[in-house]
């Protein structure tokens, strides 16, 4: 569940970030965030299919429902420092006028 939630995440991403490439919110970083994430758990499903086998697809509720909380966790985390990256670049001037007023 973890590698399908990041997987879904970056591709989501990844389109917001191909269809507005103008943008200055730094969807890249972002996509770029969340497809180093897949990439993780991608490693993360090959070691553990090899030491489990056949075993691997067929998990159990429990361990499904923690792979979704990590999974999500994982989403907020990446959304939270890309929003502290954008908060510190602070592409638009907001921030830097609003703090000046």
């Amino acid at each position: 569940m973890t590698l399908l939630i990041t997987v879904i995440a970056a591709v989501v991403t990844s389109i917001l970030w191909y269809t507005k490439p103008e943008s200055k919110m730094r969807l890249g970083t972002l996509a770029l965030m969340f497809w180093g994430a897949s990439l993780m758990w991608l490693v993360d499903a090959v070691v553990e299919f090899r030491e489990l086998g056949a075993e691997y697809f067929t998990p159990a509720l429990g361990d499904m429902l923690n792979d979704t909380f990590l999974g999500l966790s994982v989403v907020a985390l990446a959304l939270v420092i890309w929003l502290v990256i954008v908060l510190v670049k602070d592409p638009n001037g907001r921030l830097r006028t609003a703090i000046s007023k």
